[in-house]
């Protein structure tokens, strides 16, 4: 059904057989999820299994092998042309394997990034999965959700939807809950409706889902977007361009030698094998599957950290960090704030114990909190945090009269500390309905709301005792208007103060001891919010928001404070080593950003900029300042793009948290973009790249850690296969020079590639993190795949390889022993596992980092053992690998001279730390 806006709010509601203040019962909603199943459009299936073997078949290296294969079926090579397409059969085989583990490992993450939804269910309200909501359900709509259904509006306060993503267009649309429809409309007029996909970008209302799924409005033309392809990773493109150098350089090798024996009178059934032969060994078979698993595993091993990955490039970029701006709230700090100070003009309560608002007793302590001895004002600036409030306080079904709060947490702090006076949330707002607000917004950083005062007003008041009506001038008011905020810009639209008992013309000696106050309070590491009131007389109406903020009476101060995450100057210190900056960027007072910043050593200097300077810097003055500032305070969403763009001017590689609507842009222009997975709106999850499960600060430090222990598996992979690839090179090159047959056929290669690129690079690709890896500089993102070392060890180890293999090979060959082709065939073998193991650390040698720290290398290891010796000992296998069997003392002398290249790098790495 596609008319829903054409009904009015109560047809829907029958229709859909739901209450609007309760929601589905549980087991009805279970049931309708088994009718419609879950809430998520029919995604692109992707590649299948044929697919995905089809792109391993067709990709460069693969295809020279079938063409060496097929030179080798052509010159009645049989059992080698066999051998090679078994081989890359199998190694395909291994890849898709590999790939769809990875593809699936990716689906179960995405499946975890789905957004969270408040729902009105079990007469509770509840927060679950977007994939779980069914039709019927009764949704809350907040600033900075996702729409993630088709709903029905049933209230709406202020609200504005941004439906780009539907109708084209970039404004934001005023809806109506109320509005009345005659006729068809077009999807962009639909005021009383909100659609699948589109963003909340201010206020806030109550709808019901008409439709979830492929039947939504963007489910209808989801089509067109599952046609849009994945991109490869930057690696993985840099990977592919290596694989497609190689392959030139292959080919010019190839003709070059295939050119000069020719030349030297060689048989040409001889050159073309020599050609085949080189063709193999220099192809890193197992390159492009053991990037994609050690990416796919990485996103895991993060997840399993509190950082979901949604966004695979992320992985790979998080090695090259150079700067994290921070936002304090909830990242560096608990995220659980606790009101500590009520102040007023004349008057101030220090509350002791306070307790946590995430979880509250309201049994218990009771006797250690302060009796406000009938302070009208600050039952008052209590009301006034309490009712100018979206948090809610929950009862815990589990542990009698213990509470907790769901909504912002600062707002649960005011929720909770009214409840431990006694002042109920829902009480008040039954006695004070609230008619009216303007939401929070982060420029004006104020909130205000409207309330009715009716009869149910004036009672519960005379049981409490908690409003002065007389006093405030309500006795012939008709609303009370509540605003609170920052305590500067809420002055600012100021007249009046309370004083005494009394209002007075708030003058400037009064502004001056508030400001006092408040930067006392800020300057101990408190949040400081103000609260305001101001009586009205009109009708419901004839309210206008946009005159409401001013002529306030300024009621009073609640400090609050929000402790530092224990684990965070640590996190901080690691950070700092790592040649990686934090930077602060916060909403709050200056004062308690710098006091916070100095408790975590962030800030080296007392320089910090406010929001209020950054509007006074153009861009090229703020670039010229960002190297110096590590504290930036009073900021808005705007200045935290500038910011960013300013890093990045300076060739930084910057980090970006953010968690609300307006943090989008700076999220999508950062290198990498954190959502806070808790606190987050879904426009700022949707934005990022990474998601902070516990929006904890020490867990970007380890998803950083994360990703340069990727980053260096992947090179030690490339730096072991192409060493052991130059390694076979270099004796197929040198020895028809010394007039001898090939060393090595192409099967026996292409064994050893197998084993190599497969087992034991698949081992490496799970190296755990080495040593100082927290300790060195920041990789460039851009940099060579062979920089620090990596093409300089191909080259020498590689040749040193070589040299080995054809010392080995002349000395038996020369001496007419049959068995000397298997000899180098084991000597490599054994050589590539000695390899494997001291290329485990580029830097520390096998016997600091210890043969037990990574165990997948050791089954490895034991296999491809195993294996090769059955290669030389299975008579079956011995025909098709044209082997021999070896004697115990040729076996020693294979070990033995795999040793040596083993040492020759130990030896190196030795010189290496020691200079």
């Amino acid at each position: 059904m596609s008319n829903w806006y054409k009904l009015d709010s109560v047809e829907v509601l029958k229709k859909l057989d739901t209450h609007p203040n309760q929601g589905l019962s549980l087991s009805e909603a279970e049931q309708r999820l088994k009718e419609y199943g879950f809430n998520e459009l029919t995604k692109n299936p992707g590649e299948n299994i044929w697919q995905m073997f089809w792109k391993q078949l067709t990709a460069v290296i693969v295809l020279i092998l079938i063409v060496a294969a097929a030179i080798s079926l052509a010159l009645g090579y049989y059992i080698d042309a066999c051998a090679i397409l078994t081989i890359v059969v199998f190694n395909s085989f291994l890849g898709v394997w590999q790939e769809y583990q990875a593809s699936q490992a990716i689906a179960a993450l995405e499946k975890l990034a789905v957004s969270m939804v408040k729902v009105h269910r079990g007469k509770k309200v509840r927060e679950i999965s977007a994939r779980m909501l069914v039709p019927g359900d009764i949704v809350l709509l907040e600033t900075g959700n996702l729409v993630s259904a088709d709903y029905r509006l049933l209230e709406s306060f202020n609200l504005r939807i941004q439906e780009a993503s539907l109708t084209g267009e970039s404004d934001p649309r005023d809806k109506q809950a109320q509005m009345s429809v005659q006729g068809d409309l077009p999807i962009a007029d639909r005021l009383n409706m909100a659609y699948m996909g589109t963003t909340i970008t201010y206020g806030r209302g109550l709808g019901v889902v008409t439709e979830t799924g492929n039947k939504t409005e963007l489910g209808q033309i989801a089509t067109a977007i599952q046609t849009v392809k994945p991109q490869p990773t930057p690696l993985e493109q840099r990977l592919d361009q290596l694989g497609v150098r190689l392959a030139m350089i292959i080919l010019l090798i190839v003709a070059i030698i295939f050119t000069l024996g020719l030349l030297r009178g060689e048989e040409l059934s001889f050159m073309f094998l020599a050609a085949v032969s080189l063709a193999v060994a220099a192809v890193p078979e197992g390159l492009p599957a053991v990037v994609t698993i050690a990416l796919a595993l990485g996103a895991q091993r993060m997840f399993k950290q509190r950082a979901l990955i949604r966004k695979l490039p992320a992985v790979e970029t998080l090695g090259s960090v150079t700067v994290i701006c921070s936002d304090k709230t909830g990242t560096l700090t608990e995220n659980r704030m606790t009101v500590i100070l009520l102040s007023v003009v004349g008057h101030q309560v220090n509350l002791t114990n306070p307790l946590r608002s995430s979880a509250l007793g309201l049994n218990s302590y009771e006797d250690s909190w302060p009796v406000l001895k009938e302070q009208a004002i600050l039952n008052l600036l209590l009301i006034g945090g309490l009712l100018c409030n979206d948090a809610i306080l929950e009862a815990d079904p589990t542990i009698p009269h213990q509470f907790h709060t769901v909504g912002d947490p600062t707002e649960g702090a005011l929720v909770v500390v009214a409840a431990r006076y006694g002042l109920r949330k829902t009480s008040l707002e039954k006695a004070f309905p609230r008619v009216a607000e303007i939401p929070f917004d982060p420029e004006r950083k104020l909130m205000s709301t409207v309330h009715s005062i009716t009869k149910a007003s004036r009672d519960f008041n005379e049981t409490l005792e908690s409003i002065d009506f007389a006093a405030l001038g309500l006795a012939e008011s008709s609303h009370l208007v509540f605003t609170k905020g920052e305590v500067v810009g809420l002055l600012s639209i100021c007249d009046q103060v309370w004083v005494n008992g009394k209002i007075e013309p708030i003058k400037k000696t009064w502004q001056e001891k508030i400001l006092r106050d408040n930067d006392r309070l800020a300057q101990d590491g408190m949040r400081v919010l103000g609260v305001a009131c101001r009586p009205l007389n009109i009708p419901d109406d004839s309210i206008d928001l946009k005159s409401l903020e001013q002529n306030l009476i300024f009621l009073g101060i609640i400090g609050m404070i929000d402790p530092i995450r224990p684990e965070v100057k640590e996190a901080i210190e690691t950070c700092q080593t790592a040649g990686i900056r934090p930077v602060m960027i916060t909403g709050d007072h200056p004062l308690t950003a710098q006091h916070i910043a100095q408790e975590l050593g962030i800030e080296f200097s007392d320089r910090f900029l406010t929001g209020q300077e950054l509007e006074q810097l153009s861009q090229e003055e703020l670039e010229n300042q960002v190297d110096q500032v590590s504290v930036y305070a009073r900021v808005s969403p705007k200045h935290k793009l500038n910011i960013i763009k300013a890093l990045q001017k300076r060739g930084e590689i910057v980090s970006m948290t953010g968690d609300g609507v307006n943090d989008a842009p700076a999220l999508k222009q950062a290198d990498i973009g954190i959502a806070m997975g808790i606190t987050g709106t879904d426009v700022a999850k949707e934005a990022a790249d990474m998601m902070l499960l516990d929006d904890n600060f020490a867990t970007i430090i380890a998803a950083i850690k994360e990703g340069r222990v990727i980053y260096d598996n992947i090179r030690k992979f490339i730096r072991y296969t192409l060493t052991g690839n130059a390694g076979e090179l270099w004796v197929i090159l040198l020895a028809p020079f010394l007039g001898m047959p090939l060393p090595l056929i192409p099967v026996q290669i292409l064994w050893i590639n197998l084993l190599a690129d497969g087992l034991l690079a698949l081992a490496l690709s799970v190296e755990p993190a080495e040593r100082q890896i927290m300790k060195r500089r920041p990789h460039h993102p851009n940099e060579s795949i062979f920089s620090r070392g990596v093409g300089r060890d191909i080259i020498w180890v590689g040749l040193l390889l070589g040299i080995v293999l054809l010392a080995v090979a002349y000395n038996y060959w020369s001496s007419n022993l049959p068995n000397w082709q298997t000899m180098v065939f084991t000597t490599l073998a054994f050589s590539r596992i000695a390899l494997a193991e001291t290329m485990r650390s580029g830097r520390y040698s096998l016997f600091q980092i210890g043969l037990l720290s990574n165990k997948p290398m050791l089954a490895a290891v034991a296999l491809t053992f195993s294996l090769q010796m059955a290669v030389i000992y299975v008579p079956i296998l011995q025909h098709v690998f044209k082997t021999t069997p070896l004697s115990v003392r040729d076996l020693v002398i294979c070990l033995a001279l795999s040793i040596f290249v083993f040492f020759a790098m130990e030896l190196s790495k030795w010189l290496m730390r020691r200079s």
